[in-house]
C-alpha cells in the first residue's frame, strides 16, 4: 500500500484548479443507465470511486470510453438486473443503481453497500420510497431484491433528507408514469447537478435544490452532454489548507455559492476570503480565531468538512466546539490528531478543541476519506515528518492530491510502504 510523507512547515502559495465533483459525477454516471443513447460527461475526476462506478456500469451492460476528464457512455450488451457484492461493497453510492434499473427492467437485485465506516447509514429511506412507488422488496443473504410489475408516481415523504435516497428515487421517477413528489428532499448542489443532467436527457424534474422535488415521468430518456460541477469538498479542504499554513491560494474553477456555510465560518475565524464567480482566494491570518459549529444537511455546514475544520481549530488561538449532527461515527480521526499533539476531548457527538501553538509530526492511519484529509492538513503545519498510512481512502475522493499540494509549495511525497 502507498503512504504519504509530509515535511511540515511550508507555506502554501499559488493557484490550484478544483476538480469535478466526485459526489455529483457518481450519480450522474449511474443515471446513464436510464437510456441506451450516447451520454458524454465532462469534468469527471480521476478517482478510485469513479473507476469503481465505471467497472460497475460495464458489468451492467454499458460501454465506457474515457479521454482525460471526458467519459462517453453508450449501450453495450443487454442491461443486467443484478449488481454483485464484489463491486457494490467498494462504495456506498453504488446502491443508487436501484432507481434506474428498477424503472427500466422492473426488477433489480443489489448487494447491500459498503463505503467509509462513518456510521450506519441504513437504506431504509430508499426502500420505503420504492415501496410507495409500487415495488415489492425482499432482503436475503445480503442482497436487496426489488420487483415492480407496475410502478406509478407517488408522494414520497423522506424521514431524513438523504442525498442517496433523493438521487435514487429521482432517477427512478423520471421513467415512472405520473407525478412523483419527494418531500423533505436533500438540497445539496449535487442533487441540482443530477437534476440538470436528467432534464438534459428529457426528464421533467423541478424543484431540485429545494426540499420539495417534483418529477413528471416520461416514456423514454435520450442521450445528453453534461459538465460536472466543481467539487466543493475538495475546494473547502484546500481553502482550509491555505488558512492553516498562513498562505495564500487562488482556487480556480470553484463555486463559492456551494460553500457559503464554510466561508461564513472561515471569515469569523479571521481568514480573508475573496470570492468571485469561478474563483476563491484565501489568505491565512497570523492567528486563527476559534469558531464553534454544528454540522447539518445542506445548506448547513457540511459533515464532509467537519474533520478538516477540527484540524484547523487544533491550531487556533482558543477553544472551539464541533458537534457532529449527521453521522454518528465520524470522530475516528481524533485519536490520530491527538497523536500529533492536538488537544481534543469528546463527549457524545461533540468535540472540544483547545488550540495548541504547534502540532508534531507522527505516523498516523487514515480511517475514512475526510479523516485522511484532516491528517494531511495537520501534517502540512506539523513540526517534523508526518507519515500517513492507508492513503487509499484519500484516493477515493481527492484527485492528484500530492501533485496539487506540491505545486503550491507543500513538501509531500507518495511512496510504497
Amino acid at each position: 500500500m502507498d503512504i504519504l510523507t509530509i515535511q511540515g512547515g511550508k507555506t502554501l502559495h499559488g493557484e490550484l484548479k478544483i476538480s469535478g465533483s466526485k459526489n455529483a459525477a457518481l450519480p450522474i454516471l449511474i443515471a446513464t443507465l436510464l437510456t441506451d443513447e450516447r451520454c458524454t460527461l465532462r469534468n469527471v475526476p480521476y478517482l478510485d470511486d469513479i473507476e469503481t462506478v465505471i467497472e460497475l456500469l460495464a458489468f451492467l451492460g454499458k460501454k465506457i470510453v474515457r479521454d482525460r476528464d471526458e467519459i462517453v457512455v453508450t449501450a453495450g450488451s443487454a442491461l443486467q438486473a443484478e449488481a454483485p457484492y464484489e463491486l457494490v461493497r467498494k462504495m456506498r453510492a453504488s446502491i443508487v443503481v436501484m432507481g434506474p434499473l428498477v424503472a427500466r427492467l422492473k426488477r433489480v437485485k443489489v448487494s447491500l453497500p459498503g463505503g467509509c465506516a462513518i456510521g450506519g447509514r441504513p437504506i431504509n429511506i430508499h426502500l420505503d420510497g420504492f415501496r410507495r412507488l409500487g415495488a415489492t422488496i425482499e432482503l436475503e443473504q445480503g442482497y436487496v431484491d426489488l420487483k415492480a410489475e407496475q410502478l406509478k408516481g407517488a408522494r414520497l415523504p423522506l424521514e431524513f433528507p438523504s442525498v442517496g435516497a433523493t438521487e435514487n428515487l429521482m432517477m427512478a421517477a423520471s421513467l415512472i408514469p405520473g407525478r412523483t413528489e419527494i418531500v423533505h428532499a436533500a438540497r445539496e448542489p449535487e442533487i441540482e447537478d443530477l437534476s440538470a443532467f436528467l432534464n438534459a436527457m428529457g426528464a421533467r424534474v423541478t424543484g431540485a435544490g429545494s426540499d420539495h422535488i417534483t418529477i413528471d415521468g416520461v416514456e423514454r430518456l435520450h442521450g445528453a452532454i453534461h459538465s460536472v460541477i466543481p467539487d466543493r469538498i475538495e475546494c473547502g479542504t484546500y481553502m482550509i489548507a491555505a488558512a492553516m499554513t498562513k498562505g495564500s491560494l487562488l482556487l480556480q474553477h470553484a463555486s463559492a455559492s456551494h460553500l457559503s456555510a464554510l466561508i461564513e465560518k472561515m471569515e469569523q475565524a479571521g481568514i480573508e476570503i475573496d470570492a468571485k464567480d469561478t474563483t476563491i482566494r484565501v489568505k491565512g491570518p497570523a492567528k486563527i480565531r476559534p469558531v464553534s459549529l454544528e454540522t447539518a444537511v445542506h445548506p448547513g455546514f457540511p459533515t464532509d468538512l467537519q474533520a478538516q475544520w477540527i484540524a484547523l481549530m487544533a491550531i487556533s488561538s482558543g477553544v472551539a466546539q464541533v458537534t457532529e449532527q449527521v453521522f454518528e461515527n465520524r470522530f475516528m480521526h481524533l485519536p490520530e490528531l491527538q497523536r500529533m499533539g492536538a488537544d481534543i476531548q469528546t463527549k457524545g457527538n461533540t468535540a472540544t478543541i483547545r488550540g495548541v501553538e504547534s502540532l508534531s509530526g507522527a505516523e498516523v492511519m487514515v480511517s475514512d476519506l475526510r479523516a485522511g484529509a484532516a491528517l494531511v492538513l495537520a501534517g502540512l503545519v506539523a513540526k517534523g515528518t508526518t507519515v500517513i498510512h492507508r492513503v487509499y481512502h484519500l484516493d477515493r475522493g481527492y484527485e492528484h492530491l500530492e501533485q496539487k499540494l506540491s505545486a503550491v509549495g507543500a513538501n509531500i511525497t507518495r511512496s510504497k510502504e
